[in-house]
């Protein structure tokens, strides 16, 4: 098999699977989580040779970020856990090869953006008060606040360092301070839908359209990065790139969606979150927006009365979910990730990508729409 380093100077996109490359298939999908362990793990390595030296009674940075990686238990032992589903960094080395090119072209990439997405959940746990992650205690409630922001950070910073690696598999620096620019903005975007987020929680008022306007950069805006960066780093077509952008927003759309019914329905053995979780944080997600617009005017005053607590009690969730059911706001929220994952299939179509590797793409898709984590 080539050595994709060996592609910088030639035309990626005459690299089909049939002239020597991968044929994508749902093997060589659970084949990219050991690219993306290997980028990482070369990435914390390289930084780690670099490090001040600490004593023992010192934390260790770098065991805390393997820690929420998934790669050490929190006694620093190795233990492998769940890593999450790396959908966002899956579809980045997807859609290089949906342009012709290697995908592993793209495992920088990829791995920088699993890394920013990691960035972005410890903060969030912070933020959300979280105690639970892919069923193990998050990094702020064993080491606390303060070093879970210090973990934050520099997960963000790895995150880059990741990316500028794409140069030693041969893509071109124009295209590498390319990534590097959008890398920062979709970032921003990001945390200007968090902002939105947090600030929905102490508003009675938010409309559907403005949680729209904040998952499309809290979630949507990494995902649209993901497929627009792994198209980029093949040498897609310019005129194609916006097909590839709009494409990962569509999936980011009905991925948070189906994020917010999880987050009510969810089981916990699955989502590794306790039952009806958003409802108990007060989280302005879609099915409690749905439900203030459907819900008679004393039924919306008592919503609102119960959002003024910090938490919601056990009982006070269970007038929420009751009604939940009253008005079938559960059959409403999977007919909305429907929509968008439809979208999705539609723009999927466009990108005229044939064969094994769209079915492949296609069954990623198909399984996001009733996924249970």
């Amino acid at each position: 098999m080539p050595d994709p380093g060996d592609l910088g100077n030639q035309d990626r996109r005459s690299y089909r699977p049939e002239r020597g490359f991968l044929l994508i298939t749902s093997e060589t999908i659970i084949e990219f989580d050991r690219w993306i362990d290997d980028e990482i793990n070369a990435v914390l390595e390289s930084v780690e040779a670099r490090a001040s030296p600490i004593s023992d009674s010192d934390l260790p940075l770098y065991a805390v970020l393997r820690y929420h990686l998934g790669i050490l238990n929190s006694s620093f032992e190795p233990e492998r856990s769940d890593p999450g589903k790396r959908l966002r960094s899956k579809l980045c080395l997807l859609s290089c090869d949906a342009t012709g090119a290697d995908p592993r072209l793209a495992v920088p990439v990829a791995a920088a953006v699993e890394l920013l997405h990691n960035f972005t959940l410890i903060h969030d746990d912070i933020q959300d008060r979280s105690a639970l992650r892919r069923h193990r205690d998050t990094v702020w409630t064993i080491w606390g606040v303060s070093q879970a922001i210090n973990a934050g950070d520099a997960m963000f910073a790895l995150a880059h360092l990741a990316l500028n690696r794409s140069m030693q598999q041969g893509v071109p620096a124009g295209i590498v301070l390319d990534l590097s620019t959008e890398l920062h903005q979709i970032t921003l975007r990001i945390v200007e839908g968090q902002v939105l987020d947090l600030g929905f929680e102490q508003r009675d008022d938010v409309m559907p359209d403005e949680y729209l306007t904040m998952i499309d950069g809290k979630t949507s805006a990494i995902i649209q990065f993901a497929c627009w960066a792994g198209a980029r780093v093949g040498n897609a077509l310019p005129a194609s790139l916006p097909a590839f952008q709009e494409f990962g927003r569509a999936l980011g759309m009905g991925f948070q969606i189906r994020d917010d019914y999880l987050g009510v329905w969810g089981a916990e053995t699955t989502t590794g979150k306790p039952f009806a979780d958003d409802v108990r944080r007060r989280k302005q997600s879609l099915p409690v927006l749905l439900l203030k617009e459907r819900a008679a005017p004393e039924e919306r005053a008592q919503i609102n009365a119960l959002y003024l607590q910090d938490e919601l009690a056990s009982d006070d969730i269970g007038i929420v979910l009751a009604l939940f059911d009253k008005y079938e706001v559960s059959e409403s929220v999977q007919q909305e990730v429907t929509r968008w994952h439809d979208r999705a299939f539609s723009l999927l179509a466009d990108l005229d990508i044939s064969g094994e590797n769209a079915s492949t793409m296609a069954e990623l898709i198909d399984g996001l729409v009733d996924r249970d984590v």
